[in-house]
């Protein structure tokens, strides 16, 4: 059979390091199965610490058990919705593993999003059962959907107190009662203690990897719409094993990794979470980064691998009193989200002594498929080589049917187990993106004589920051409710901090008066911090198409000339 050299036979004659095995053996199992051997063999190991706190593994397997028997007695089996609306805490690791073992499927949902964000992923979804905690933060927005959605039933409620050591327990409740939420007793709620009162015995069930979606996790795609990315058991575990494979070095029950990302976003979920369980090693749970909180914990706890996105290796560069901070501990760092400057990643591999390696993904690949390997060339600017079992094809931005040779640029597509099954009750949107087994990423890019791979524009107008996927579409929804606007149109701008931010370009109704600032205050309950517009510019006019459809690319090329890049 006659191969395109550039990709259908890739890798060709790329010598790749030798600790990469592009050829490695994939297991698809269920994803429980890898907490289930790691308390076999590592159960007196610690498992989680969460300021404080800790838990080892036979801890965390025996409370993953009563509450997935707990599930199962609320009605939870195959096909049942569980959402997650949590902070980094025990309660993210607890729950995931429970809603897994009693059979349902995991929906993750992030803490930060406004009650409209959260009632439409769950109305799309068909989320049954919401976990969320006991903070008012959390609890009002989850609450106040209760009885206006079509298929959210109940609430299990966790207590932050129980969560912490017992003295910041204490010293919690008594100095932030204020931050508690009051519970309703009734049937709709319930909480962590009653859900788990039980034999932890759950009843088997039997679970097809490939075919049994273990999590529905929301990405924007193209239009900026959310959708559902349906990740099967075999899809993580293999994601979870390629990058396992990664990381030739680690000691299986010896590491320590910094659990800082939020394990709701696909990054974190498996490169932090299934990858510190399936090789036993212990979290170090923050729920959010702050710097200094993050220095002392790094400084105190020791941790040997560190996931992150760039905006928090540069935080950790610019620290002022960074010399104050031991961090020799640490040994490998995987940066993921958004693309990794040079100079952040030479300025932290000085500061450390460890490797920082960049790697690519999305949420419909489980997510990594790309990463620059640990040993052997690392080259400016790329994305690195595929993981195991996967191919990197380079297709014809107008023919996708058209692959293109070696060095030549088009959109980056993927080919690997750890490949989405599709896009939840979208058909159209899946026939879009998954061509002939190849997921479409919508970015181009192209494929170096040595088989390293360089992203080089976005097709999606999603923007990143700070490793977060931030969605114009959302913004411009939110920014629509404002009776005194007429158009909006947003783009992402450079941002130095976060990588990326949007901006907003705004046409008033005539006769409408309107500052940044209080459409800034307007917003500030319709979306999150992270997708709060950066600068909000009034125009009298905004660029459209012939067919009168808002266009983007002239904001865009002013925007690049204003920063010096050009538009080529």
């Amino acid at each position: 059979m006659t191969t395109n050299t550039a990709t259908q036979s890739y890798p060709w004659d790329a010598t790749y390091p030798k600790d990469v095995d592009w050829n490695a053996t994939l297991t698809p199992r269920p994803l429980f199965e890898f907490l289930e051997d790691t308390v076999k063999r590592y159960g007196k190991n610690p498992a989680m610490d969460f300021l404080g706190h800790s838990y080892d593994y036979t801890h965390l397997g025996g409370l993953v058990n009563r509450a997935a028997k707990g599930f199962q007695k609320m009605g939870v089996g195959k096909g049942t919705k569980v959402g997650l609306c949590l902070p980094n805490t025990p309660y993210s690791v607890i729950f995931f593993f429970a809603v897994l073992k009693a059979g349902g499927t995991v929906v993750n949902y992030n803490p930060l999003y406004v009650e409209r964000e959260l009632a439409n992923q769950i109305e799309d979804s068909e989320t049954e059962i919401m976990v969320t905690m006991d903070l008012n933060l959390l609890y009002s927005k989850v609450g106040a959907i209760l009885g206006k959605s079509k298929f959210l039933k109940t609430i299990v409620v966790c207590p932050m107190k129980t969560a912490l050591p017992p003295v910041k327990g204490f010293l919690f409740g008594l100095l932030k009662g204020k931050e508690l939420a009051k519970i309703p007793d009734d049937d709709r709620h319930v909480h962590f203690d009653k859900l788990i009162d039980n034999n932890g015995d759950p009843a088997p069930v039997d679970i097809s990897p490939a075919e049994d979606i273990a999590v529905l996790q929301y990405t924007g795609g193209t239009t900026g719409v959310p959708k559902g990315a349906m990740l099967t058991h075999a899809n993580i575990s293999a994601n979870v094993q390629q990058v396992v494979g990664w990381f030739p070095g680690v000691m299986m029950g010896e590491e320590k990794i910094l659990g800082i990302l939020p394990f709701f976003h696909v990054f974190a979920m498996t490169s932090v979470m299934m990858f510190a369980v399936s090789i036993g090693a212990e979290m170090i749970l923050l729920p959010r980064f702050e710097l200094k909180q993050a220095l002392k914990t790094i400084n105190a706890r020791r941790p040997t691998l560190f996931p992150a996105v760039p905006t928090i290796y540069t935080a950790i560069n610019n620290a002022p009193d960074l010399a104050k901070y031991d961090m020799s501990s640490i040994k490998f760092c995987i940066s993921g989200g958004a693309p990794l400057p040079l100079e952040v990643k030479k300025r932290f591999e000085e500061l450390t002594g460890c490797g920082l390696v960049e790697g690519y993904g999305l949420s419909e690949s489980s997510p990594v498929a790309t990463c620059n390997p640990l040993s052997g060339a690392t080259k400016e600017g790329s994305i690195g080589i595929p993981v195991s079992q996967t191919i990197i094809e380079i297709r014809d931005l107008e023919d996708p049917d058209t692959l293109l040779p070696q060095g030549e640029r088009g959109e980056v597509c993927i080919i690997g187990p750890q490949v989405m099954l599709g896009y939840w009750n979208r058909p159209q949107e899946t026939g879009n993106v998954l061509r002939d087994g190849r997921l479409h990423t919508g970015d181009v890019g192209y494929i170096d004589e040595d088989g390293y791979i360089f992203l080089v524009d976005r097709i999606k107008d999603m923007i990143l920051c700070s490793g977060f996927n931030v969605y114009p579409r959302i913004i411009e929804e939110a920014i629509y409710l404002n009776p005194a606007v007429a158009e909006v149109t947003v783009i992402g701008i450079d941002d130095e901090y976060r990588g990326q931010s949007p901006k907003a370009f705004v046409k008033l109704k005539e006769g409408q008066t309107l500052d940044e600032d209080g459409m800034k205050a307007f917003l500030a309950d319709k979306i999150s911090k992270i997708e709060m517009p950066s600068v909000i510019e009034f125009r009298d006019e905004l660029p459209k198409t012939m067919i009168g459809k808002l266009s983007k690319k002239e904001l865009v090329a002013e925007e690049a000339a204003k920063a010096g890049k050009g538009t080529a």
